[in-house]
């Protein structure tokens, strides 16, 4: 194996072994590693004729002190037993889906990047259903993958920022309906608006689907918007950590139709600890002028802070800069030390792994 760390990106790169277990009336087998990188999947299979299929991604690290940690992967079991009840399929037990996580690390622990290279190992595990039946009716036999790869640090160089358009003419999500579940008709949906963005220089903001006033998603991750708020409303947040002259808000949307990412549940429980007001509910396209910070956040990137939102239909564009703001990017670097054992991990987000 030569693998040039430094020019990973967040690409398929194959590694030695994926893990597998299936899922047979009920009754899943116990995991195991193999070098055969395909499915067989009969062609009357439901996840095939009926799209019974869900997804995660997660990633192990080494750390500063050379241990590796693999990051909340309880939490992405069960977000895939929720995906898989969504779509009447059999959710993998907790259990074994954290010893396949683990034993497909084990199994590829070479293509753990080193510590000074910002790179990672990040896990696509992927549950089919493999019930072999015609009439519209869901399978309850499945398989679950395990697929390792090593990918590169999202900013390889500085931390930076990304532009915006909004999209209102193109749903991928309907409300009450699959958006809050990981799976790939989700992403599927989405490309068209996605690389219509990507031509013109942008990625995609997706407005709700319903009235389309509202934000949901930045592309494939959750938004992010900081306000300072400079009343001394009752419900100020006193802290040492913060300015004495205005409150932080983190605002970030409620939604039915969005998926509730892990990254953005532990940014707002680290800023909630550093005495930031945390909102979720509906947030309007407009208020985006009140903002001074605003971001996606995702497995992939952690924080990508947003540069600009242009809005095709009303022609305004938002501007919060051409450098990530300081609320990002203490919120960025808080989390990144957790994961890389920097800091410490009194939430126990992490898992190291002995005899890696």
């Amino acid at each position: 194996m030569n693998i040039d760390w430094s020019k990973l990106s967040f690409h398929y790169t194959e590694t030695d072994y994926i893990v597998r277990s299936a899922c047979k009336d009920g009754v899943w087998e116990e995991p195991y590693a193999t070098k055969d990188m395909t499915i067989q999947l009969h062609v009357a299979s439901t996840g095939l004729q009926y799209g019974q299929q869900a997804f995660e991604g997660l990633k192990a690290f080494r750390g500063v002190d050379g241990k590796a940690r693999i990051f909340r992967m309880r939490e992405n079991a069960r977000r895939m037993a929720k995906s898989a009840e969504g779509l009447m399929m059999t959710p993998p037990p907790e259990d074994i889906f954290c010893r396949a996580i683990v034993l497909a690390l084990k199994k590829n622990i070479d293509y753990l990047p080193p510590y000074e290279t910002g790179a990672t190992l990040y896990f696509r595990p992927i549950l089919i259903a493999t019930t072999h039946e015609i009439s519209v009716a869901p399978g309850k036999d499945c398989e679950l993958i395990i697929v390792a790869t090593p990918i590169g640090a999202y900013f390889p160089g500085k931390f930076h920022c990304t532009p915006f358009i909004v999209e209102r003419h193109i749903d991928r999500a309907a409300p009450f309906g699959t958006g809050t579940w990981k799976v790939g008709g989700n992403y599927g949906a989405s490309f068209r608006a996605t690389e219509a963005a990507h031509a013109q220089g942008y990625d995609c903001m997706f407005t709700d689907a319903k009235t389309h006033k509202y934000i949901d998603e930045c592309s494939a991750a959750n938004f992010i918007g900081i306000r300072r708020i400079t009343d001394r409303s009752a419900d100020r947040v006193q802290t040492a950590s913060l300015t004495d002259r205005y409150t932080i808000e983190y605002l970030t949307p409620r939604s039915s139709a969005i998926l509730p990412s892990i990254t953005n549940d532990s940014l707002i429980t680290l800023a909630k600890e550093m005495g930031m007001k945390v909102t979720r509910r509906h947030i309007r396209v407009e208020e985006l002028a009140q903002m001074d910070e605003a971001a996606a956040c995702g497995t992939a990137c952690v924080i990508s802070p947003i540069g600009k939102v242009y809005d095709p239909d009303k022609n305004i564009t938002y501007h919060f800069g051409d450098e990530p703001g300081p609320v990002l990017t203490k919120l960025y670097h808080a989390l990144k030390d957790i994961q890389y054992g920097r800091a410490e991990d009194k939430h126990h987000w992490c898992d190291i792994i002995d005899n890696s």
